[in-house]
This record gives C-alpha cells, sequence and structure tokens, in this order.
C-alpha cells in the first residue's frame, strides 16, 4: 500500500512552519533581557531580568499550546481542516510582521506574540491530526512511521532555524532575526495551498449533543443515578447513543495518560529559556569555535533526526524481538524517566556555576542528547496515541488536549518565574536548587504513573 499523495506538502509545510516558530524562540529569550528588562547589563538586575524574561516567555508558549483547543473544535464542528488551517495562517504571518517591524516597542511588539501564539495554537492540533486523516484501516500499519517523519521534519526546521537566527540576530540585529521566520511562514502556507487538491477532506460534524462536553455534563449531573458496577459515564446511556458514550470513556483514557504529561513539558521547555541562559555562563568553545548560547539549542533537533530512526528501526524492534513489548505507555514511562536524568545533568552543572566556576558546554550537549531521547519516547508516541486511541469525531479535539500538556506545564514553570521576579514564595529556587525542585517533582509524578499505567485500558480507533 503506498504513502498518501498528500504527505510532501504536510511535511515540507510543517518544516517550514517550524522553522518560523523555532527561529523566533531560539532568540525570544535573550532578546527580551537585553531589549526590555536589563539593557544596561546591571548585574544586580540580572537574576530578576531573566526571571521576567522566561516568565514572558512561557506564558507565549502556554498561549501557543492552548489555542489549539479552540483550534480543533473549528476544525471538528464548524470548517474542518483545511480552513481553518489556512484562515489562521495569515493570521500566523501577521503576527511575524508585528515582532520585525516593532521590535523596540514592548506593547506591539507582546500583541505580534499573540498574534503568533494564535497563529501556532490554531493550526497545531489540526495539522498533526491531518497527517492521520490521510491513511485508513488498509495502510494504517504506515502511521506509526509516517508520524515519525512528520516530527523529523519538525526538527528539520527547528535545527536550521537555532543554528541561522541566532547567528542573523548577532549580525544583523532583531529585525532581520525576526523577519526572516515570518517570511520561512508565508512559504509553509503558499506549500499549505499548493497541496490542496491532493488532501484528503474529513467533513466537520457540526455541534452535536452527542459530544463529549453534553455527554460528560449529563453524567456528572445525573451521578446520582448510577448503578453498582457501572462507571459514572454509564449514566448517560440512558439518554445518548451507548456507543458514543463508549467513545467518550476512549477519551477520558486518553487524558488520563496525558495528565501525566504537563511535568514533563514544564522541564522540556526550559531548554528554549533557562537552558539559554545557562549557556551564556558556561565555556561554549567546541572544536574552536566559540558557540553564541542561542545556537546551542540546534544540537536538540539534531540529536531527534538521528534518534527517531534509531528508536522507530533498532530500539524498538530489539525489545520486540527479546520478548518485551514497547506498548505506547511502557515508552511514554521510560521517557519521564530519562527526563528526571537529563535534569539531574543539568542541576550539576548549575552547582559548577553557582561556585564561580565555567562548566564546559559539553555537558549541556550531554544533557540534551537525554532530553532528545526522552522526547523521541514521549512525544511522538503521544502525538500517534492521541490519533489513534481517539474516536473519529473527537481526533483534533484529542490532539489539542495533548497539545494542552504542553500550555499547562508553560502556565506552571512561568508561575515559578513569576514568584522568583516579585520575590514570592518561591524566590529561594535559585541556581541549582531551581533545577532539583523540578527533578522532585518529575520523580513523584513518576511513581504515580508506575501504579496507575498497567491499569489503563488501550483500543485503537482508525477509519475504515
Amino acid at each position: 500500500m503506498a504513502y498518501p499523495k498528500s504527505l510532501p506538502y504536510i511535511i515540507a509545510n510543517e518544516a517550514a512552519e517550524r522553522f518560523s516558530f523555532y527561529g523566533m524562540r531560539s532568540i525570544l529569550t535573550t532578546f527580551l533581557v537585553l531589549q526590555f528588562f536589563n539593557p544596561s547589563l546591571n548585574p544586580a538586575m540580572q537574576g530578576v531580568a531573566e526571571a521576567k524574561a522566561n516568565e514572558a516567555t512561557h506564558f507565549f508558549v502556554s498561549l501557543a499550546y492552548a489555542v489549539p483547543f479552540l483550534g480543533a473544535i473549528m476544525a471538528d464542528w464548524f470548517f474542518g481542516k483545511y480552513k481553518v488551517i489556512l484562515w489562521i495562517s495569515i493570521v500566523y504571518c501577521i503576527g511575524h510582521l508585528l515582532l520585525s517591524l516593532y521590535d523596540t516597542q514592548l506593547d506591539i511588539f507582546r500583541f505580534g506574540l499573540i498574534l503568533i501564539a494564535v497563529g501556532a495554537g490554531g493550526i497545531k492540533s489540526c495539522v498533526s491530526a491531518n497527517v492521520g486523516d490521510q491513511f485508513t484501516a488498509e495502510n494504517s500499519h504506515l502511521l506509526s512511521k509516517v508520524y515519525g517523519w512528520f516530527y523529523f521534519s519538525i526538527n528539520a526546521g527547528s535545527a536550521l532555524s537555532t543554528l541561522l537566527i541566532p547567528i542573523i540576530y548577532s549580525v544583523y540585529g532583531p529585525k532581520w532575526a525576526f523577519g526572516i521566520p515570518g517570511v520561512l511562514m508565508a512559504i509553509a502556507t503558499v506549500i499549505f495551498v499548493l497541496g490542496r487538491n491532493t488532501y484528503v477532506r474529513v467533513p466537520p460534524t457540526g455541534v452535536k449533543k452527542d459530544n463529549f462536553v453534553f455527554i460528560s455534563v449529563y453524567a456528572l449531573s445525573h451521578f446520582y443515578e448510577k448503578k453498582k458496577g457501572e462507571s459514572l459515564l454509564d449514566v448517560a446511556k440512558q439518554k445518548f447513543n451507548p456507543q458514543k458514550v463508549e467513545d467518550i470513556k476512549a477519551a477520558y483514557r486518553v487524558i488520563g495518560v496525558f495528565s501525566f504529561i504537563p511535568i514533563f513539558w514544564s522541564m522540556w521547555d526550559q531548554n528554549l529559556s533557562e537552558w539559554v541562559l545557562q549557556a551564556g555562563k558556561l565555556d561554549r568553545h567546541i572544536f574552536g569555535y566559540e558557540l553564541l548560547p542561542q545556537q546551542i539549542q540546534t544540537v536538540n533537533p539534531f540529536f531527534l533526526l538521528l534518534l527517531i530512526p534509531v528508536f522507530n528501526y533498532l530500539i524498538y524492534p530489539f525489545f520486540e524481538r527479546i520478548g518485551i513489548k514497547t506498548t505506547p505507555l511502557r515508552r511514554i514511562g521510560g521517557g519521564l524517566v530519562v527526563m528526571a536524568f537529563t535534569f539531574v545533568v543539568i542541576a550539576l552543572v548549575q552547582t559548577g556555576v553557582d561556585h564561580g566556576s565555567h562548566p564546559t558546554i559539553w555537558w549541556q550537549v550531554f544533557a540534551y542528547f537525554f532530553l532528545a531521547a526522552a522526547e523521541v519516547m514521549v512525544s511522538i508516541t503521544c502525538l500517534e496515541y492521541a490519533y489513534t486511541q481517539a474516536p473519529a469525531s473527537m481526533k483534533s479535539t484529542m490532539g489539542a488536549i495533548w497539545l494542552l500538556t504542553i500550555a499547562i506545564g508553560n502556565v506552571f514553570t512561568a508561575l515559578i518565574n513569576h514568584s522568583i521576579s516579585n520575590h514570592g514564595f518561591f524566590a529561594s529556587l535559585s541556581g541549582a536548587t531551581y533545577y532539583w525542585f523540578f527533578i522532585g517533582l518529575l520523580v513523584a509524578v513518576i511513581l504515580i504513573y508506575l501504579i496507575v499505567s498497567p491499569r489503563i485500558k488501550e483500543q485503537s480507533y482508525l477509519t475504515a
């Protein structure tokens, strides 16, 4: 069975769009510090300035990953994925334009960030679900590999942008550094339009009363009618189609798995903010060349490009051959453990910085390798899990709920940094203590996951 003809357009569009997003984000935290929060480079203000920049960056990311829920509803219920992706892409381009033109005016710059967050978020869940829509039960065996290549395109765009945009920022300034990602977003939009005749377009379902919200509200409001041996949602079967109720149960099982993921993203997204600021305090000489602090991020997508085929074609098949089934839930659990180890490395590096030394940047590179491994096991697996475990009428919605875990994680990190910048409850989380705090939280989540995950039922939903 051949791959769908629409895939080259979808994957190329995603690579260009991710270039635009990660390109502007690669310089965002350091730009905010230097341009708005501590332009005089006053050492006494640096700690608060960095916390403010981290707070702004994580709130921006949280908005970008909260909006997909609205985009998914618009796509699933009203307009279909194609129209939503097209319209919101235009908003996305306008946001990039504002960043480039108003890099010295904080209020307009922030508005540009909001438009980019709305653009990136509005299309995000639709694009990943659109990949799944191109497949049927006959070629569904190719889906896992295609999601791997889809993720490969994300990180190809990310790798190139995080390598080039910091150089452009250093040499030509912020207008060019924010303008070029805008050009790439315009190219992404054109590529998407060029493939319009090849897409399988799943029509919107309209607002139906047997959807996720109505059934959930009914079950909660009639909980007293639950019979012995029934789940809470079974109460809704007296009014709604029993199969639809079973579909909602499947959605809640997905949500149950995803409830363990926000802490992962709370920590992962620090590599594009906190880790960049840490890199500025390290010895960044590699093979006789001194890297810019923002360029260190490039190794993450590089390692991802390396590790995606390694996991798909070597590591997972190896465990299958020796009788250990690499189920999605096991992959996710393994990724959480690897993330904990990754932050132990970063915390130890920060301990050296706190004691006045300048550890080599190679320690961060080492941490990035394991960060990429954790991302392969958690993020790619959850992308596929959100699609395959969701009923047909809610695939974009489940994709949006997956992205909502990223938003929740970033809100948490932003609030921690807000507290630090305002000398609040978490003001004591400075230096290595900051990273050990997150490690402790993750270890607690892992212990709960080990208890709960074996009890979660899995069922695949793919269109015929």
